[in-house]
């Protein structure tokens, strides 16, 4: 009898076991179901960026100024005719609700996005002036630093909590900018303005204003355009270029510019700024990727060092994130 009641306790406790194991991965399923789509967007959106050599190299010969006020112009125009035949349901709906919104909601909207435009062109601006004019290594470290500062920022003014693994992926980051930034204090000093100005931007798009979301991403580029429309006095207007200029630009215009952003905010609705701004890691990811197996670009031990450091960060940052959620629910 009493091997029987042995047999009997360790069957529950088994059965029990099992049990907890399948509720809980049943719980971390649930969790990674109900944000999958949104990961799905900002991934897609960062891998995109990843692949703007793609685009970028065969304008090579061309001036930047010159790509960045036509990217612009042809962005504006294109999003704009977006709206007008695809979201005319959205506009209507925009208008009602800025009618009915009080006075004071209105007013942060509206300095919300005057900021996001203002980062988001400033963000434009920076990138092509530093690549012009301080170093491409400039431009390719503010997008190591960007993840950093919109994790801070939103922690500081989003009140985001990270747990101890996420703490150890931003770690992991902040080393891994040291080593590639050693000795090259001026480049990390632009890349700090540049990576600002788009951690400002995507913490900003972490608000609770019910206008649609492609509508407000429209009156980013839109004011952007007008900001930095006084580079046209730098630009030879007179200068005609070849079909392929065109064509390209209007491909970073829609494709590297328009369905990036909008599926980088798309994504802000349902993870937080730290999530998104860690996921932007893989674009530097894919681009030094690209770099050494496409375009046969050399390497040294620090960037095969410290880019290891960053894909494992990625990993334990949202890693950290989902078990995080995971026991939220358990609780």
């Amino acid at each position: 009898m009493a091997g029987i009641d042995y047999f009997d306790l360790n069957y529950d406790f088994i059965s029990s076991l099992f049990a907890k194991i399948h509720r809980s991965f049943a719980n971390f399923s649930e969790v990674c179901t109900r944000v999958m789509k949104y990961y799905l967007s900002a991934v897609t959106g960062f891998a995109i960026w990843g692949t703007f050599a793609w685009v970028l190299k065969p304008l090579s010969a061309f001036a930047a100024l010159d790509i960045l006020i036509h990217r612009v112009i042809f962005a504006t125009i294109s999003i704009v005719v977006a709206c007008i035949v695809f979201r005319r349901k959205e506009i209507t709906a925009s208008i009602h609700y800025l009618s009915d919104t009080p006075r004071k909601e209105k007013f942060m909207l509206a300095i919300n996005i005057f900021l996001s435009a203002v980062m988001l062109g400033l963000n434009w601006f920076l990138f092509i002036y530093v690549m012009n004019s301080v170093s491409v290594n400039a431009t390719s470290l503010a997008y190591l630093i960007c993840p950093i500062l919109a994790t801070v920022l939103a922690r500081i003014f989003l009140h985001e909590q990270l747990n101890k693994g996420q703490w150890l992926a931003v770690l992991l980051s902040v080393v891994s900018c040291v080593i590639l930034a050693y000795g090259h204090f001026m480049d990390l000093l632009y890349s700090m303005l540049i990576a600002l100005s788009y951690a400002i931007y995507l913490v900003l798009q972490k608000n609770r204003f019910r206008m649609d979301k492609f509508i407000t991403l429209t009156l980013h580029i839109v004011l952007s355009t007008f900001l930095l429309l006084p580079i046209l006095l730098f630009v030879d207007a007179t200068d005609t270029k070849p079909v392929l200029f065109y064509s390209l630009v209007t491909v970073i215009a829609v494709v590297y510019t328009i369905i990036p952003l909008f599926l980088n905010i798309y994504a802000l609705k349902g993870l937080n700024s730290s999530i998104v701004g860690t996921l932007l890691y893989l674009n530097p990811i894919i681009s030094f990727l690209l770099a050494v197996f496409y375009y046969k670009e050399p390497i040294n031990t620090a960037q095969i060092v410290a880019f290891g450091m960053i894909f494992t960060a990625v990993v334990v940052f949202n890693v950290a994130y989902l078990y995080g959620k995971k026991r939220n629910i358990d609780h």
